[in-house]
């Protein structure tokens, strides 16, 4: 998950047009003060916990919040932070996941609608600590042994397949001495290489979340 947080005197938002994945609204303005704007983006790899995703992005915001001594959150989904979207029902889950556990820290949240196209306006505070942004990562620990070679993401190689069929023979063709690390780039000619985006069976299929 992506977050790009500003601390903001004002932002406001309207939902001028739907998109086909757009939630049902009642109220297609808004606006808060003196809040930290929380433009969100979900990726494909969050699929793989989305409970571990909203419980880091909680604690990630909570101490923001503690060090601009805030306590008002604009939750804003903004889909163009990354090439690799998440579903948009599970980015839907984990905004909602992340507005309901924010609230349940005492946190004033609003959410702008998700799937809406939506014009909008900010007035950033800009003080030193104002604009920060977050990479929420969907693994634990020490979990990652991979660093996605395209985006630099950090990722578990066994999450993603070869771009050929011939799985067994080409992850011995790209892999002969036991690689490890990001330098996938540097393949000798004629290896295969894992393609971001391509999962293991029992992940949940990539739909794009556009316009959200």
């Amino acid at each position: 998950m992506r977050i790009l947080s500003i601390h903001a005197n004002r932002v406001w938002y309207h939902a001028t047009q739907k998109t086909k994945m757009a939630e049902p609204v009642d109220q297609r303005d808004d606006d808060m003060e003196n809040c930290v704007v929380l433009f969100c983006c979900v990726e494909k790899l969050d699929e793989k916990n989305p409970a571990l995703i909203i419980e880091n992005a909680t604690k990630n915001v909570i101490a923001r919040l503690g060090k601009l001594k805030a306590d008002k959150v604009m939750i804003y989904p903004y889909a163009h932070l990354t090439s690799a979207l998440g579903s948009p029902d599970c980015a839907l889950c984990i905004l909602r996941g992340l507005e309901d556990a924010l609230r349940g820290e005492g946190i004033e949240v609003k959410r702008a609608p998700f799937g809406w196209y939506k014009e909008f306006g900010i007035h950033g505070k800009g003080h030193p600590l104002a604009d920060l942004s977050m990479t929420i990562c969907p693994y634990e620990g020490s979990e990652c042994d991979f660093a996605c070679p395209y985006c630099h993401h950090p990722i578990k190689e066994a999450d993603v397949l070869p771009a050929c069929t011939g799985m067994a023979k080409c992850s011995v063709q790209a892999n002969p001495a036991g690689r490890t690390g990001n330098h996938a780039a540097q393949e000798p000619a004629g290896a295969q290489v894992p393609v971001p985006g391509r999962f293991r069976s029992g992940t949940v299929p990539c739909r794009n979340n556009d316009g959200s």
